[in-house]
């Protein structure tokens, strides 16, 4: 397992309220409060809930896509709420999102390889990347490659695509700029139980070769139990439950902890 001595995020007593009408006057809802939570260099997190339990709103707060009401999220190292420009752009490269959907997350109007060459065009000579047309294309066959297209793909265009397909794009562009943590919100659940099956063995796969860390959100505890070193449980914005995913799984300490795992009990078919 690949492992640093310092955190690679560090998320200190973290709250995000937003204003709501109520009648007459306007108070806050407060969607996170108060969670505290570490994730190591080469681990899985799998933060796990039902819809509306905060989870999404804590990991844009991770990515510096919501500022915190109060408390603090690192990365690196970095207070990514106080990070300057230039900093918050090299975070940018370190930690990259899939999203649930795999079709919005995919301009349109952009074939594949301009989808997976985008990232260079923008950080490239920051890693390393040649900006040449034909070395951006071998580099784009490359990637695809590793999460299981070829070289058709190339100027084809989203729409074109199956949903496992999409995912396996948005995948690769993730991986473009060599991140040191993927933030997977929801990224099987959009799709059939078989193709969602196939994204979870390639995650596990990917992980292993590019030595990545992930933060895996999910209602479903099988598959954070199988992907995740450790598991987060959130309800209704709070963490009420944290530990070893072998260990919280088998003696869960909250109701809530067991209702989740009794709602879904089995993983599904060609997981493994």
């Amino acid at each position: 397992m690949y492992h640093l001595s310092m955190a690679l995020v560090e998320v200190n007593s973290v709250s995000k309220s937003y204003p709501r009408r109520a009648g007459f006057r306007t108070e806050q809802k407060t969607v996170v409060e108060n969670v505290s939570l570490k994730i190591d260099a080469g681990e899985t997190l799998g933060l796990v809930g039902e819809s509306g339990s905060g989870k999404t709103t804590l990991a844009r707060m991770i990515l510096g896509l919501v500022t915190p009401s109060s408390g603090t999220v690192l990365v690196d190292g970095v207070d990514v709420a106080q990070a300057s420009a230039a900093a918050l752009h090299r975070l940018r490269r370190q930690m990259q999102p899939v999203f649930q959907d795999p079709y919005a997350a995919l301009n349109p109007r952009m074939n594949v390889l301009q989808i997976v060459t985008e990232p260079w065009l923008i950080h490239g000579r920051d890693i390393g990347i040649a900006k040449g047309r034909a070395a951006l294309r071998n580099a784009a066959v490359e990637l695809l490659g590793q999460v299981g297209l070829d070289e058709s793909t190339l100027p084809r265009h989203p729409h074109e695509f199956s949903g496992g397909q999409r995912q396996r794009i948005n995948i690769a562009r993730a991986l473009a700029l060599r991140p040191k943590l993927l933030i997977l919100d929801e990224p099987v659940s959009a799709l059939d139980v078989s193709v969602g099956a196939q994204i979870v063995n390639l995650l596990r796969r990917l992980q292993r070769e590019y030595k990545l860390t992930y933060l895996f959100i999910s209602h479903s505890m099988p598959l954070v139990r199988y992907l995740s070193t450790r598991i987060a449980v959130m309800e209704h914005g709070r963490l009420v439950e944290t530990g070893e995913a072998v260990e919280l799984c088998a003696h869960p300490q909250e109701e809530y902890t067991q209702q989740l795992l009794a709602a879904t009990p089995e993983l599904p078919a060609g997981v493994a």
